[in-house]
C-alpha cells in the first residue's frame, strides 16, 4: 500500500537493518475502546507492507481506551515501546511495553504508567543523555494543568520505573503564536502534545512538540540553550503550521533528514507526511 491508504495519527518511523518501520495510533479507534497497534515495514517509504499488530490486549492489561503514540527505541539490546493508555481507574498515562524485534510482539514491560499516577499524561518520549543516563520526556495534559507542559523524569536503568521527580521543561504558552483552546467540558488552556528530542549534529537539542496556532495544529519546536535537558529551553520557528502535527525526524538510509507528522488533524483522514528538513543555525529548519 502508499502512504496515502495509511490512515494514522502520531507517526513514528524507526529505520532497523535497512527497513523503515512505522508505527502510530490507529486512526478509526483513536478516541473510543481500543485494544493494541500497528507496525508498517517498507524499504523506500513509498510501498509499505501491513498493518501486522504488534501489540494486542489480550484482556489482561489495566488499559482500554486511549491508545496513544506509541514510539519504539532500541535499547540494550531491546526494543522499547513509550505510549500511551487510560481506563476508568488510571488516569491517562505512558506506559512501556519490550519486544526483541521491531515488529514485536510488545509486552508490559513497565507496572502501568511510569508518568506520575496522580496527574493526567501523555505522549512520552526516550532520551539518554550524554552521561548515559534515561529519562522520559512528556507532557502533562492541558485537560488537568491548564497550561500545557512538557516535562522530564529519569528512568531507571531497566526502564521499568521512574527514579525521580518530574520537572517541566517548558509550557505551552510560552509559544507566542500558540492558540488558546476550549474543551468540550468548557475549560480553556493551551495544548502541549507529542515532544520528541533530536541532537543535532553541532551538539544543539530540540525538542519537538505540537500545539494549535491560527493555522491549526502545528508542529513546533524549542532549542536547550545549555544542550541538555536542563534547559533554558527557547520556543524558536515553528516545523510546520498548517493543520498538522505531532512529528518526529529521522534520518533516511542516504542521510536525508525527514519531518514525519500527520495531516490534517481530521478524524479519519489523518495520514503520515513526509517533509525534508535541514540542521542550520542549532534548529531545524523546514
Amino acid at each position: 500500500m502508499l502512504i496515502s491508504d495509511i490512515n494514522l495519527r502520531d507517526p513514528y518511523v524507526l529505520l532497523h537493518d535497512g527497513v523503515y518501520y512505522l508505527y502510530g495510533t490507529r486512526g478509526a479507534s483513536c478516541w473510543g475502546p481500543a485494544d493494541g497497534f500497528d507496525v508498517y515495514a517498507s524499504r523506500d517509504l513509498v510501498h509499505w507492507d501491513g498493518p501486522t499488530e504488534c501489540f494486542h490486549n489480550d484482556g489482561s492489561f489495566w488499559a482500554d481506551r486511549n491508545y496513544w503514540a506509541p514510539e519504539v527505541h532500541p535499547y540494550r539490546g531491546g526494543f522499547y515501546m513509550f505510549a500511551s493508555f487510560k481506563s476508568d481507574a488510571r488516569r491517562r498515562g505512558t506506559a512501556i511495553l519490550r519486544a526483541d524485534g521491531p515488529l514485536g510482539p510488545f509486552a508490559p514491560w513497565s507496572e502501568g504508567p511510569v508518568t506520575p499516577p496522580e496527574w493526567e499524561c501523555l505522549d512520552g518520549t526516550f532520551h539518554v543523555d550524554g552521561e548515559g543516563k534515561p529519562w522520559m520526556v512528556f507532557c502533562h495534559e492541558w485537560v488537568q494543568a491548564g497550561d500545557g507542559s512538557v516535562c522530564t523524569l529519569p528512568l531507571t536503568e531497566d526502564l521499568r520505573a521512574a527514579a525521580g521527580e518530574p520537572r517541566v521543561l517548558f509550557h505551552a504558552s510560552e509559544a507566542t503564536w500558540c492558540r488558546r483552546m476550549r474543551h468540550s467540558s468548557g475549560m480553556e488552556g493551551y495544548v502541549t502534545d507529542g515532544p520528541f528530542l533530536w541532537r543535532l549534529a553541532d551538539g544543539s537539542l530540540v525538542c519537538l512538540w505540537a500545539s494549535f496556532s491560527q493555522g491549526g495544529y502545528t508542529e513546533a519546536q524549542a532549542r536547550s540553550d545549555s544542550g541538555d535537558l536542563a534547559g533554558p529551553w527557547r520556543q524558536v520557528e515553528p516545523l510546520f503550521m498548517n493543520d498538522g502535527g505531532h512529528g518526529m525526524v529521522f534520518r533516511t538510509r542516504e542521510g536525508k533528514l525527514l519531518l514525519t507528522l500527520h495531516s490534517p488533524n481530521e478524524h479519519l483522514k489523518e495520514r503520515p507526511v513526509f517533509r525534508e528538513v535541514v540542521e542550520a543555525d542549532g534548529i531545524l529548519k523546514a
